[in-house]
């Protein structure tokens, strides 16, 4: 998908054309120029010339076909991104995008670090992840329509910044892409919608600060002390906990608003009873919040069963602490937390 051209091609055109093409390709999801009936055929053919709507992705699903999806793009430079749907039938569909090509930040229990770093995505690459999937939920509606009964198509609900990168190590295109996809004329998705999850860029948490925006704000923070946490991910050497919640807490003051805090429970390494009482004690403050993540393995560490998972959450409730276990939906696709990087023979088409 390539836009570059369309402010150029319509400059000769009448203001409304934006209007109409920015409902087509925004809010009808159209893939081809020829579906917008209301443009000029002339003006049509240039656009399927100069301005692409394809988007090359395959689509991986896991066992059983339900629960998430998981799609590789592939870029204009052929470098390739993930991007993950998750959908509860009934409740809500999510789109996880990545912000990077790979990810700086090599945290130990990542498969994405461990591939290294390739570039920055811009704005409109990490809006292209959720184009595709909102016409890939169009197509899909439309499959089930018959000439009698049209059926409406299902919508993306929430967009979670959480794929592959650190968002806040590319801010400037991941803002753009925030603001495009809340705007009323484009995508508009209430920004209480959006969610950026960040391994604790700090600079990045005091430039949301000042942002105008309800986005929700996640840390991850898979560690209660700063030696284990600079063992699981390098970013707490150069940022401790001290300075981390520092940047929290002026957050939560200029905004009002709650933070989650992600803990992965990795069996045997931060899920032990001492671990759960100073997480408590390091997380019991107002607007704290913490959703703890069964770990989906990539090799490295195990994950914690599901009786420990209970364990360590009761004993957060017991200091105070508001936890909740997260569901998981991506196991089988590769798509869970850290697991971001295409392994196609693993995958069921």
């Amino acid at each position: 998908m390539n836009l570059n051209k369309l402010q150029s091609i319509l400059k000769a055109e009448p203001k409304y054309r934006y209007a109409q093409i920015n409902k087509a390709l925004y809010q009808d999801f159209v893939s081809d120029w020829d579906e917008i009936s209301s443009l000029p055929k002339a003006l049509r053919e240039k656009l399927k010339a100069e301005c692409s709507l394809e988007i090359e992705a395959q689509v991986f699903k896991g066992r059983g076909g339900k629960g998430a999806l998981k799609a590789l793009i592939t870029l204009d430079d052929d470098r390739r991104i993930e991007t993950v749907l998750i959908r509860q039938k009934g409740r809500r569909n999510t789109v996880c995008v990545s912000s990077q090509v790979g990810c700086p930040l090599n945290c130990a229990f990542c498969a994405t670090g461990r591939f290294g770093f390739e570039r920055n995505l811009t704005a409109e690459e990490i809006i292209e992840q959720v184009i595709f999937w909102a016409r890939y939920l169009t197509q899909e509606e439309k499959k089930k329509s018959t000439p009698r009964t049209a059926v409406e198509p299902d919508k993306i609900d929430n967009i979670v910044f959480m794929g592959m990168g650190e968002p806040f190590l590319n801010y400037t295109e991941f803002i753009k892409a925030v603001k495009f996809l809340n705007n009323p004329e484009t995508m508009n998705i209430g920004a209480r919608r959006l969610s950026v999850s960040t391994a604790g860029e700090v600079e990045g948490i005091k430039r949301l600060t000042g942002e105008k925006l309800q986005v929700n704000l996640a840390i991850s923070l898979h560690a209660s002390n700063d030696n284990l946490r600079r063992d699981l991910m390098p970013i707490a050497k150069k940022y401790a906990l001290r300075e981390l919640f520092r940047a929290v807490d002026t957050y939560i003051e200029k905004t009002g608003r709650r933070v989650m805090f992600e803990y992965l429970m990795i069996k045997n390494i931060n899920d032990t009873d001492k671990d759960a009482a100073e997480l408590g004690r390091l997380l019991k403050k107002p607007l704290y919040m913490v959703n703890l993540i069964p770990y989906n393995p990539t090799g490295q560490f195990k994950a914690s069963s599901a009786e420990r998972i209970e364990k360590f959450k009761d004993i957060l409730a017991l200091a105070g602490i508001t936890a909740t276990v997260r569901q998981s939906f991506g196991g089988d696709i590769l798509a869970a937390c850290g697991q971001l990087r295409g392994r196609k023979k693993d995958l069921a088409v």
